[in-house]
């Protein structure tokens, strides 16, 4: 009987056909759960480059469009500011941005040495501090008509028939210790994206739900009229800020 038990036990330990299976399951946890923050990893990643490109993108196109005039000037239109807009929102199509962030593209403007956010136009359902420009903000008239010289913007569209001054930016536009301002009676298009990143894999395992900030500026390319934001007939619906919506 005794010699009978000590075989089997030497067949036990000899017998490897269960091993490749036990090791299996072993490492799988650790195989998987690497092969997740991988992926976690590099969706962040990407995330963050889309945004970076979206924001650059926008600002150069805001930075060129409008229509060209005899008078040798170009004059920017709202037609024109929601076709920038709207190639930002199909941009950002992967990342449905403007149902989970909120897009700001401000004219940063330098009158006579004086930095003012002339008109801002915004694209996004999200809202709050946390999504609207961190930069400074315009009233919803703002871009309608603007007196350089006195430094005044003057609504004319029936909402708001006062004069108001520009918003001042005396610093510029951007971060502490990193923000851009406009060159002497010329412009910037400054753009501002606020979006909020949720992760692949369960939410807090790698990473949390977080609000992602992309800005980007490029200086006016051509020689803009920059006394309002034109809206010739048939007009077009203006994307102010006080709108939101994806």
């Amino acid at each position: 009987m005794l010699l009978s038990v000590c075989l089997l036990l030497r067949r036990l330990i000899a017998d490897r056909s269960g091993a490749a299976l036990l090791e299996f399951a072993l490492g799988l946890p650790i195989v998987l759960t690497a092969g997740l923050w991988a992926i976690e990893l590099t969706n962040y990643a990407i995330t963050n480059q889309r945004l970076s490109q979206i924001a650059l993108a926008l600002a150069d196109n805001a930075s060129r469009v409008g229509e060209f005039k005899g008078t040798g000037f170009t004059q920017l239109r709202e037609v024109d500011l929601n076709d920038v807009l709207l190639a930002a929102k199909q941009q950002g199509t992967p990342l449905n941005l403007t149902a989970n962030g909120r897009i700001t593209l401000s004219s940063l403007e330098n009158s006579g040495g004086t930095q003012r956010i002339h008109w801002q136009r915004c694209i996004g359902a999200k809202s709050g501090p946390a999504y609207d420009s961190h930069y400074g903000k315009t009233v919803k008239a703002d871009g309608v008509t603007y007196d350089p010289d006195a430094g005044v913007n003057t609504a004319s569209s029936g909402d708001n028939s006062s004069q108001h001054p520009g918003t001042l930016a005396s610093n510029g536009m951007g971060e502490n210790g990193a923000q851009v301002s406009a060159p002497t009676d010329s412009g910037v298009m400054f753009v501002e994206i606020n979006y909020l990143y949720t992760p692949l894999v369960g939410k807090g395992w790698f990473t949390s739900t977080k609000t992602m900030r992309y800005v980007a500026s490029f200086v006016v390319r051509d020689n803009r009229d920059y006394g309002q934001v034109y809206n010739p007939a048939p007009t077009a619906n203006r994307s102010t800020c006080d709108r939101y919506g994806a």
